[in-house]
């Protein structure tokens, strides 16, 4: 055994110790008033497809408060969200400044009844430990995932096997919910939810207004890049798309994204005879106004793909390596598509012809 594995085993050991609580077999809960769900872990489409999960706290217990710690990659995707009372940001950077710690001590020492650790894709140590030293009476984590045990679960004393290999195409907004269903806490809605105000929508429609375009012609939105780059359909796909549309409609087509994503757009203004205005650097709310004033929305598989999931405009998500049926938005305005695990096999006359349809759905159903 290596040296690392030695000071690892001694770590667990030490914390077995000190964190281990005995293991509850009720699965009563009664009426929590204040509750923690911590959710560092994961990126920021998981955090949205967690929305379920605070959904059903709220339904089951509409009085009580709801504290969420997230983290600094994945809050942005929880702001303004009605079901949450309390958003505090975890920073490993800033875990050796005293004001920091001071003030985690303080959000995990707050009475809770409850706090609850779920899992969809990882176990995170993190989330465990944060949970084992919160003041919750009622400490419900993962037992396991998928077969592999959580070295960790003796931290709550309510442990609960997860295991999605028998329903490997379930989405993840429902398997999520597995964590608390024991404890009769669920939801029949499963959908993503953005909340955005006034402001929100003012940014929306000044940037629409700049489009400089009449007010009848087609609002298009796109989102052509992705954190992973099997995840990204080819730039020059894109732009045989755009230039087709332009070509039957008369439109106005955008593009969401950072900073990052600008090197993308200008390539696409250098190949196309379109000029595609970049919608870039906004707050999600600032997002999901937008994309909810648009006709339609076409996205690679990434984290805007569930932000527009999240609003009621027609969409066309474009997958490669990931099951769509995990993660794709699901409703009666949203659509996949998928060739191959191989992004770039979904052909550009496929999206083109459920784009067609889409927009001939939404003529027919005005009239």
């Amino acid at each position: 055994m290596s040296l690392k594995d030695n000071f690892r085993k001694v770590v667990i050991n030490l914390l077995k110790k000190y964190l281990a609580i005995p293991e509850s077999s009720d699965k009563s809960l009664g009426t929590p008033k204040n509750i923690l769900v911590i959710r560092q872990h994961n990126q920021f489409g998981d955090m949205l497809v967690s929305v379920s999960l605070f959904r059903a706290i709220k339904e089951t217990y509409p009085e009580c408060h709801l504290t969420l710690l997230a983290s600094r990659e994945n809050y942005v995707g929880i702001v303004k969200n009605k079901f949450i009372d309390r958003l505090f940001v975890f920073d490993s950077k800033k875990i050796f400044k005293l004001s920091y710690i001071k003030e985690l001590k303080k959000t995990l020492k707050d009475g809770y009844d409850v706090v609850i650790v779920p899992a969809t894709i990882s176990i995170s140590f993190t989330s465990c430990l944060l949970a084992a030293l919160s003041d919750a009476k009622e400490k419900i984590g993962p037992l396991s995932l998928n077969g592999k045990k959580n070295e960790y679960a003796y931290m709550f004393n309510h442990r609960i096997e997860l295991d999605w290999r028998a329903t490997p195409d379930a989405h993840y907004a429902d398997c999520i919910l597995e964590i608390v269903r024991p404890f009769k806490i669920n939801t029949k809605n499963l959908g993503i939810s953005i909340s955005f105000d006034d402001e929100d929508a003012k940014a929306a429609d000044e940037f629409i207004e700049s489009l400089n375009k009449s007010k009848k012609s087609l609002l298009i939105g796109m989102h052509i890049g992705a954190g992973k780059p099997q995840n990204r359909w080819p730039l020059n796909k894109y732009i045989n798309l755009i230039e087709r549309i332009n070509g039957k409609y008369d439109s106005r087509i955008y593009v969401t994204g950072s900073f990052r994503d600008q090197e993308e757009i200008d390539y696409l203004n250098a190949h196309s005879n379109i000029h595609i205005t970049g919608f870039l650097n906004r707050t999600i709310p600032q997002f999901a106004a937008l994309i909810s004033k648009t006709d339609i929305f076409i996205t690679n598989d990434t984290g805007i793909m569930h932000v527009a999931g999240a609003t009621a405009t027609p969409q066309i998500s474009i997958f490669g390596p990931t099951n769509p049926f995990n993660w794709a938005p699901f409703g009666p305005t949203k659509y996949f598509l998928r060739k191959s695990e191989l992004i770039s096999d979904v052909s550009v006359d496929a999206v083109f012809d459920l784009f067609n349809y889409l927009l001939e759905k939404q003529k027919n159903e005005k009239h």
